[in-house]
């Protein structure tokens, strides 16, 4: 399996944060949330996880982009992607990351949260996942991935835009009493008048004020649930 690696300068040792790539693949977007996490203090990994079918595809922000990432999207099993995700960690865990965050992008939200229920992860931020409540998709088959949500131990951050319709108002309820009954420490974020994939600059959808207030919360999560493990800078 392939992956993208950022890393402080320095010897470290650091805490160690996984990046779930959206639909396109680990396209620059990806990458640069990779290096800015790096920037932060954080060994910041983007596993690949279309490498059984497409290994290093990227895909353009674009009609036809986004059908080829759903042909692959339906490729992808609930248990391949946890078994990416451990082997993913394990990694980080062999660079003295003793305790993992995760960062999720849209379907990268949706393998964070499962990747929540199912790993021992400290602290998840799950930017704009979908599909979480549905098993419209391979992974969140047989039962809904929200179906796991007992199964969470560390800290979670949800982060959507009111207009998403990826994930839908009821979606978005769903997961909030999913979490408030299985008593997980969580924060769902709601912009106004903000759609799906808001975080990404590449994409007309790009909000600059959501994504800076975003960025501020998943920063003040990863700190407070993994600074104590190595140095974090502030900047």
């Amino acid at each position: 399996m392939g992956a993208f690696l950022a890393r402080p300068a320095g010897p470290g040792p650091f805490p160690g944060v996984l990046v779930a790539m959206e639909l396109f693949g680990v396209s620059a977007h990806v990458r640069d949330v990779c290096e800015r996490l790096a920037m932060d203090g954080y060994v910041a990994l983007a596993p690949d996880l279309y490498h059984r079918d497409a290994p290093g595809i990227e895909l353009p922000h674009d009609a036809a982009g986004r059908e080829r990432g759903f042909d692959l999207l339906h490729r992808l099993t609930r248990d391949q992607v946890v078994h990416d995700v451990r082997a993913a960690m394990e990694h980080l865990r062999a660079r003295g990351c003793v305790r993992v965050g995760m960062v999720g992008l849209s379907l990268g939200g949706h393998v964070a949260y499962l990747a929540a229920a199912r790993l021992n992860l400290a602290a998840v931020a799950v930017a704009y996942g979908g599909w979480i409540p549905a098993t419209d998709i391979p992974l969140s088959r047989p039962e809904p991935t929200l179906a796991l949500t007992p199964g969470i131990t560390g800290r979670v951050l949800v982060l959507v835009g009111a207009e998403d319709h990826v994930v839908p108002p009821d979606h978005r309820r769903m997961i909030a009493d999913a979490l408030r009954a299985a008593a997980v420490r969580h924060e769902i974020v709601e912009y106004p008048g903000v759609g799906h994939g808001f975080l990404c600059d590449r994409r007309d959808t790009y909000d600059a004020a959501a994504a800076d207030d975003a960025w501020r919360r998943v920063r003040e999560l990863l700190a407070e649930e993994l600074a104590e493990h190595g140095p974090v800078r502030s900047r």
